[in-house]
């Protein structure tokens, strides 16, 4: 063990040796805490303070499961069969089935997964006569388990939780149990809601286990939930031999969950606790443990300590303002490529974005570049379903005898038109020897339809005026009409998942979008078919995740595209949530920003596309409380005081469009040109000169005044959108 303790910086030391007594170890980004949590178990055990059998570890996922077996078992130089080490679910699984008697439970019970649980719900719904459209079965599921992380039962759910489905919430959960006892099983929320049941109600069960587990050690204490952490409460409450490891900056799971304040009151919990901060990061450099430090550092709630490395000052921080997001995106594939014809390795780059959606810009401009990249923890863009299912509507548009189109939207949204009536269909296409539409039409005329004829005759007319219009209006509007006349909007809207839903509607607006730099359906869904034939097969990829999904991964470089109020933080977290939004927010920048370990690349945009227009964007406050000394800015000179708050802050929601930006001193006002006799501040067809992309012609003018934006051909560049009041556009 002397050898292993070597190995050990101090605080890490001083956590291993201390055994007896409540222990909260706050773990920094970068900081060693799984080789605190395996060294410690190995400790105990080496030193005869308990057998395998007597420690319990919890972890969140069984990956971090595995490897902590595997480390301890390494320690120790001998396998260690027994250990109560893994998932809150895989260890209540082993409680219950040694006393399933006391929670109403067989030995043999059974755990029904996600698609079990929403087939059940559905059947309830139905049964009961709750309008599944208007209250989805998966609602019902996620309301569930909701509830069961909050340790309620259906008599413990409040009275203005229980208001959902037409005031029928409590007993929806409470015939949803009743269905489960019958078939004697469980869903994953029951695994604890019943362990927690199992020992509140047998004190000499709880009294057992309390004395049978000498060490109790949680890792990611920081994303435990209510019943999680009623369950450790309730085995601890003995001995107090509890060891949680976390940090309360990297808290970044509330919307699924996680109560931050279980690791904020931990001392308060366990009076005379001990407190071992872990600050010495051992992946980062120290201007980006700098400017980690210095973000979090504004949040109020939170345990404080401060991370440092022996690594060196490393590269300074870039920051890059760009004109719009379709730069931003040519700008890190241009600076992919230069990194990588400089020796590096795709793999040693990472893009993390605060919204999936965002993932489209870079996507395209990769396949278009051939660069290969992959989507961790997610889809890629044109692979989501809400895209796929806005692409078949086209397509059907397009050309009606897209049978795998059809079949695909027929009944999406639900419009009562089911597998019997595709059956019908399927079978009236094959005797004319026509297409599915084709066969429905048919089947509709002869009535052979049955029931399913009116809606069917809905389902032509909707596809008829959407036909009509193809050829009259642009590929983005004919989008639009698809999915506010095909219901698919409204869908997402009234969906209670409000999380999931806007996340999809956000990726729709963010399709539409994409369709904007098309003059042809025929353009666009040849375009999509070829980023969808970029299947890469090769293990040098670029990394693309979301923050959320990064989170325990780290890379040598890292981009933060997208750095900006209104994005990053986000707009809807902070109207939801107020200052407790912002402080999420701020973690999540916190978690993005240390998982570079060698250089990181920030960028914002002077202009988003959102909503059908471009809107003048602002850097992100975060930018503020980051320290000048740890950045440096690029393609617009040095950074300015007057950047600072007070002085046209970027998110000065009092200066929407003159905002200075990197290079501009407080009184730069754009040099917008006197309006022309068509309101244009340039006029179609006219020669004008940029300082970045050289000479070009005007192509379209949209807008006016501050709003006003231009779509330039410029003789080297290619063609380019602009706003007006940022270009700095001279007539040549």
């Amino acid at each position: 063990m002397e050898n292993i303790f070597s190995n050990l910086n101090a605080p890490q030391l001083e956590a291993v040796q201390h055994t007896e007594g409540p222990l909260l170890v706050l773990a920094g980004a970068g900081t060693g805490k799984t080789k605190v949590l395996t060294t410690r178990i190995a400790h105990i055990l080496y030193q005869g303070l308990a057998q395998p059998n007597q420690v319990m570890a919890v972890t969140f996922t069984n990956k971090a499961a595995r490897e902590m077996v595997e480390r301890i078992e390494a320690l120790m130089g001998r396998s260690m069969p027994g250990m109560w080490l893994g998932t809150f679910h895989s260890l209540c699984v082993r409680i219950l089935r040694k006393h399933p008697e006391y929670v109403g439970l067989n030995r043999d019970f059974t755990i029904i997964d996600m698609d079990d649980q929403n087939r059940l719900c559905k059947q309830i719904l139905t049964e009961k006569g709750i309008d599944i459209k208007k209250w989805p079965a998966r609602q019902l599921v996620n309301t569930i388990s909701r509830w069961k992380d909050n340790a309620w039962y259906p008599s413990d759910v409040p009275e203005t939780e229980g208001r959902t489905f037409d005031g029928k919430g409590v007993y929806l959960y409470e015939e949803y149990q009743k269905r489960l006892e019958v078939n004697n099983a469980c869903d994953f929320g029951d695994l604890l809601l019943k362990a927690v049941k199992l020992f509140k109600e047998n004190a000499d069960l709880l009294e057992k286990y309390q004395n049978w587990f000498k060490y109790i050690l949680v890792d990611e204490y920081q994303d435990t939930n209510t019943v999680q952490y009623m369950l450790i409460r309730l085995i601890t409450m003995a001995h107090k031999n509890i060891c949680v490891v976390g940090d309360d900056d990297q808290s970044i799971y509330a919307w699924r969950g996680a109560q931050v304040g279980n690791i904020l009151r931990f001392e308060r919990d366990f009076p005379g606790c001990k407190v071992v901060k872990l600050e010495q990061n051992y992946r980062s450099t120290s201007n980006i443990l700098k400017a980690a430090s210095s973000l979090i550092a504004n949040n109020k709630e939170r345990h404080e300590k401060t991370l440092w490395s022996e690594q060196g000052d490393g590269k300074k921080i870039e920051v890059h303002p760009m004109w719009d997001g379709k730069e931003e995106a040519r700008m890190v594939a241009d600076r992919i490529e230069s990194e990588v014809g400089s020796g590096k390795t795709y793999h040693d780059m990472a893009i993390l974005l605060r919204t999936a959606a965002q993932t489209r810009s870079f996507e395209e401009m990769f396949v278009k570049m051939h660069i290969p990249y992959t989507i961790v923890g997610g889809l890629k863009f044109y692979d989501r379903k809400e895209i796929k299912d806005a692409i078949a509507y086209l397509r059907l548009t397009q050309s009606e005898k897209d049978g795998l189109a059809f079949e695909r939207i027929i009944n999406v949204p639900k419009r009562g038109l089911g597998e019997s009536a595709l059956d019908n269909i399927r079978t009236a296409a094959s005797t004319i020897g026509g297409s599915l539409m084709e066969g429905s039409r048919e089947a509709v005329r002869v009535g052979a339809a049955g029931r399913a004829a009116s809606k069917l005759k809905d389902f032509h007319q909707l596809i008829d005026y959407l036909r009509s219009k193809k050829d009259e209006t642009t590929p983005d509007r004919l989008m639009e009409l698809i999915l506010d006349q095909s219901g698919y909007h409204d869908m997402l809207r009234s969906d209670k998942n409000k999380e999931e839903a806007q996340g999809r509607l956000d990726n729709l607006k963010e399709l539409i979008r994409a369709m904007q730099e098309y003059d042809s359906i025929e353009a666009f869904l040849e375009h999509v078919s070829l980023v969808m034939d970029n299947e890469e097969t090769e293990t040098d990829l670029v990394r693309m995740t979301t923050v959320h999904a990064a989170k325990g991964l780290e890379f040598n470089m890292v981009f933060i595209p997208g750095f900006e109020e209104g994005l990053f933080p986000h707009q809807r977290s902070l109207n939801e949530e107020g200052e407790k939004g912002l402080e999420e927010e701020r973690r999540l920048a916190y978690v993005a920003i240390t998982r570079a370990k060698q250089e990181l690349v920030l960028s914002y945009a002077s202009s988003r596309f959102m909503y059908g227009h471009f809107e003048p964007a602002h850097a992100s406050r975060f930018l503020e409380e980051i320290p000048d000394s740890c950045m440096k800015a690029k393609s617009g000179g040095g950074r300015q005081a007057t950047w600072r708050a007070g002085s046209g802050s970027s998110y000065d929601k009092n200066d929407k469009y003159n905002t200075p930006l990197f290079g501009r001193d407080k009184d730069y006002v754009p040099n917008v040109k006197p309006m022309n006799k068509s309101g244009a501040s340039f006029a179609i067809g006219e020669r004008v000169f940029h300082q970045k992309f050289g000479y070009g012609r005007v192509k379209r003018q949209e807008g006016n005044g501050p709003a006003e934006k231009l779509t330039i051909t410029f003789e080297k560049a290619g063609e380019k959108k602009l706003l007006t009041a940022l270009a700095k556009l001279t007539k040549a």
